[in-house]
């Protein structure tokens, strides 16, 4: 084979390329195409490979020509390539109207608790407390000790915590706050501490992460009148005008005395009843709970390096999960965690 054939085969395949790129109508096609001529054993290939045929002197020419050849079949396949593409474009664009009005993107909305959070701090800032914020991993002192619970205290059973490690937990509620601005702050101190607590606790009614918002107000001459009239005006913002409270006494280790409150019920009126039948959300008592409270503790005041002798205060804590639940007659608490669109889209 003389040097002049060998070119004279490379040129021929890029008309030959061409004219069989001219009939392909899909990527698949053109694919076949470019194995054809350009794959391990294509026509190019199949060419090159009789280069040991020629005089050696003549092989640096031909290597020189089949890379020109390759070339000029890659530039051809990857416009080809590329015409494809714009035909799929246009092709997809020939039912596009472009005088019809555009689609507005789907939008989120607040969240049922994070709604509720809002509403509870923005009365009880209406009142001059300030919204504070803490630590959710917490230590062991702040917790329990600075609230009155030394490790021996069987309060802290209630508390089903989750530990880190060894004095290390994640909170059981959003009180190591009061302690922690207590022990910084002189009186008075009027704050709420809205957060995620954690507990070993997981049912229709409980689940391991909720949120709390906690009350402390510290000054002199506070008594349980003030912690009664201030959370009258907060149950009637929030439900309803007419909205009646109950104190019935409890325990709590960081107040004494202690109470838990029912409100009559947002779904009854306090009747019991809901259409001739039995309200599920206060089993036809009327009432139904809603917070825990107290006045605050002498022995936590110790902590704070308080004198309980001139300054007296209140506490209270509430589960947000709870005031929605009520607020919004949720049935089941988990459906605030299962970003469900269903349930929602209700609160758009």
């Amino acid at each position: 084979m003389s040097l002049s054939d060998l070119i004279t085969e490379l040129e021929a395949l890029v008309p030959a390329m061409r004219d069989a790129m001219a009939h392909v109508e899909g990527e698949k096609e053109l694919e076949a195409v470019r194995v054809e001529f350009l794959g391990r054993k294509g026509s190019l290939a199949a060419i090159m490979s009789r280069l040991p045929e020629l005089d050696p002197d003549d092989r640096p020419e031909a290597g020189k020509a089949a890379n020109t050849v390759k070339t000029a079949l890659t530039e051809l396949f990857e416009e080809r390539l590329a015409s494809l593409a714009r035909s799929r474009a246009e092709a997809e664009l020939q039912g596009f109207d472009p005088t019809l009005p555009g689609r507005d993107p789907a939008c989120g909305t607040v969240h049922p608790i994070t709604l509720v959070m809002e509403e509870v701090c923005a009365v009880f800032a209406e009142l001059g407390f300030e919204i504070v914020t803490g630590p959710e991993v917490e230590n062991d002192y702040y917790n329990f000790e600075a609230l009155n619970m030394p490790a021996d205290h069987p309060a802290r059973d209630m508390q089903d915590t989750l530990y880190v490690r060894d004095n290390i937990v994640l909170r059981t509620h959003t009180s190591p706050i009061q302690a922690r601005v207590m022990e910084k702050r002189e009186p008075p101190v009027a704050i709420i501490a809205p957060g995620k607590v954690y507990r070993r606790d997981s049912d229709v009614t409980h689940t391991p992460m909720f949120h709390q918002i906690e009350g402390l107000l510290v000054d002199k001459g506070v008594s349980m009148a003030d912690l009664r009239s201030t959370l009258t005006y907060f149950v009637r913002k929030v439900f309803a005008s007419d909205a009646q409270l109950r104190f019935r006494p409890s325990f709590f280790p960081f107040t004494e005395p202690s109470a838990e409150v029912d409100i009559s019920c947002v779904m009854c009126g306090g009747t019991g009843r809901v259409h001739n039948q039995t309200c599920r959300i206060c089993k036809q008592t009327g009432w139904v709970e809603i917070l825990g409270c107290g006045m605050v503790d002498p022995e936590v005041f110790k902590f704070a390096g308080y004198d309980s002798e001139k300054w007296t205060g209140w506490a209270f804590g509430m589960g947000l999960e709870r005031i929605a639940l009520l607020k919004y007659g949720v049935g089941d608490i988990r459906l605030n965690f299962e970003n469900d669109l269903r349930y929602l889209r209700q609160f758009f």
